[in-house]
């Protein structure tokens, strides 16, 4: 009976650790799945935000030529924190390419989108970028940016023509981050040369605000939600939709492909965008390859997931199974 009971209690033993293991997982997950303008949330070292995605850990290197916008009212102390988070010595800041992005852009190219007590009156969120090799991609890392995620910068970058960079998005304290896209086109137009059409612009920030709303609105995961919006983007590029029907048609199986839920409001936001994207001369390639990281994130964390839960099951069938044999 003694061997009995020893046995039992270390199959016990083993059950509360995978079953706490699992609980911490779990835990991990649905916190990485929830974003809101309002939190307040935590930044690590590493850049990895509380509350969304894991950045692509973007480091800036000696050999790079950095190009930044810096938040025009950053007092002394906040541009230092934010140029720490970049990996940027301030004593070197006169060696770099910098512009700097005031409040009055920002109520310019977001007051259509956001309300104008939302945007505020201080310029604070910075960017650094730098450019890439061909087909290295867009990998962009945040700091302190609690409502805007890494995917839907990546989306609106492409959408502006952006690819093939290194980006760091940073504020001094948590804040949205809606208006670093500013700093972010500012920067580039300085390290590319070319000016970004005004209405690319526009509809960048469109995106940018739509698919933040639509994280917020819609009953699924940011992730999803944002492969959503490239999806579309990318069918848009390779499809002639000659009316609203068919665009709403789109959504619809474009949505059920992402298993979301959208309300009617929802598919009239999205019905806006494409409008808007399906007059303006983009560049369908950059657009195609962010829809295909995108893509290939979500079948790999499917894949992972699945995997790591059909380990547990497993486990704990053949844990029973061993209990009662004992008994047997």
């Amino acid at each position: 009976m003694k061997r009995i009971i020893k046995r039992v209690t270390g199959l016990l033993l083993a059950f509360t650790v995978v079953f706490t293991s699992a609980n911490t997982v779990s835990a991990t997950e649905n916190n990485s799945e929830t974003t809101t303008e309002t939190t307040t949330e935590t930044t690590t070292e590493e850049g990895t935000e509380q509350g969304q995605e894991e950045n692509d850990k973007v480091e800036i290197t000696e050999d790079d030529k950095p190009y930044l916008a810096l938040g025009e009212d950053l007092s002394k102390e906040q541009r230092k924190k934010v140029l720490k988070y970049m990996g940027i010595s301030e004593k070197d800041l006169d060696d770099y390419e910098v512009v700097y992005v005031n409040n009055a852009e920002e109520h310019k190219y977001l007051d259509e989108y956001i309300s104008s007590s939302a945007i505020g009156t201080h310029s604070l969120s910075s960017v650094v970028i730098t450019q890439a090799d061909k087909g290295h991609g867009l990998k962009l890392s945040v700091y302190n940016v609690n409502y805007c995620t890494v995917g839907m910068y990546k989306n609106a970058c492409a959408t502006a023509g952006i690819k093939d960079a290194n980006i760091i998005v940073a504020a001094p304290f948590p804040i949205s981050g809606t208006a670093a896209l500013v700093g972010i086109l500012k920067a580039y137009e300085e390290m590319s040369g070319k000016e970004i059409d005004e209405e690319i612009v526009d509809a960048a920030m469109d995106e940018l605000v739509t698919t933040g709303e639509l994280n917020e609105s819609i009953d699924g995961d940011s992730e999803k939600v944002e492969a959503f919006i490239a999806d579309l983007k990318e069918q848009l590029g390779k499809t002639n939709w000659d009316s609203d029907e068919d665009i709403l048609s789109a959504i619809d199986k474009t949505a059920e492909k992402y298993e979301l839920k959208l309300s009617k409001e929802d598919k009239e936001k999205v019905l806006a965008l494409i409008n808007k994207l399906k007059n303006l001369d983009l560049d369908w390639d950059s657009i195609e390859s962010q829809a295909a990281d995108l893509a290939e994130k979500l079948k790999e964390l499917d894949i992972d997931t699945e995997g790591f839960w059909d380990a547990i099951c497993n486990f704990f069938r053949k844990l029973l199974e061993a209990i009662l044999s004992l008994f047997k």
